[in-house]
């Protein structure tokens, strides 16, 4: 199953890179949170969906792109859920710092997760607590997380915090790198960085697959907090329960 996600993923790329290129106008409209969202998001949601149907009829979805269809429920044990394009601003930007992400959550733990950045045509998957990154040439190889006594944080290009400054005065010695999407879970699964801290609003469809990714790696994604430290939620259970609290991941 994981081998049809992958090519499901991969497809859906495909077509987003057809709009990327395309010289006719990309149609952009805005959310209530103003974020944009464009036709390519829109065609990636219907390849993924159609696709995910195929492979799992009885298995409910859950899109970034349909949360005004929602209707929750806490027998939702088992569901997918996708982001058709995590980093659409990056994606507007023409920097190719964009993903597709899909996940298989089961009893509010993400079990399955693909990330596909179509622009450099890299994927990184997980499943049954291995992970993977298969390159642009196609060679798939198993990745786990890297410590360094000079960590590297990433951080997010369109989403500046004050706290994250915070964060780095703890720190003595430290490298900085700003990257869009979902690719920084991809980069600290495979140990090319350390610590993505992430505070302000995120939503479960842009850190599940990567949440995958990176505790398949060996790593860490949990909640930033004075008092105690926990796993991100995925139960679906009211409208608040899309949103994350601040988290940090870590190698």
């Amino acid at each position: 199953m994981l081998k049809k996600i992958c090519k499901l993923a991969k497809d859906a790329g495909d077509a987003i890179m057809k709009c990327y290129y395309s010289s006719k106008l990309i149609n952009i409209s805005y959310k209530i949170d103003k974020s944009p969202v464009t036709n390519a998001d829109k065609i990636s949601n219907e390849i993924i969906k159609n696709g995910l149907f195929t492979i799992l009829p009885n298995v409910s979805i859950l899109s970034e792109e349909d949360i005004h269809y929602i209707k929750y429920n806490k027998n939702w044990n088992l569901y997918w859920l996708i982001d058709p394009l995590d980093g659409t601003k990056e994606f507007l930007k023409k920097n190719g710092e964009f993903t597709v992400n899909i996940s298989l959550i089961k009893d509010g733990i993400p079990i399955l997760g693909v990330i596909y950045a179509p622009f450099f045509n890299i994927l990184y998957c997980a499943y049954k607590n291995k992970a993977w990154k298969v390159d642009s040439k196609g060679y798939k190889k198993k990745i786990s997380v890297v410590s360094s006594n000079i960590p590297k944080f990433l951080i997010s290009r369109s989403h500046p915090n004050k706290k994250i400054y915070d964060l780095l005065r703890k720190t003595k010695q430290y490298t900085i790198e700003k990257l869009g999407s979902s690719l920084k879970f991809g980069y600290i699964a495979e140990g090319k960085a350390q610590i993505y801290p992430r505070f302000g609003a995120t939503y479960i469809w842009d850190t599940a697959a990567g949440d995958a990714i990176v505790k398949a790696a060996g790593g860490r994604v949990i909640t930033y907090s004075n008092n105690e430290e926990k796993d991100l939620n995925y139960f679906l259970i009211s409208e608040k329960s899309l949103m994350n609290p601040d988290f940090l991941v870590l190698s």
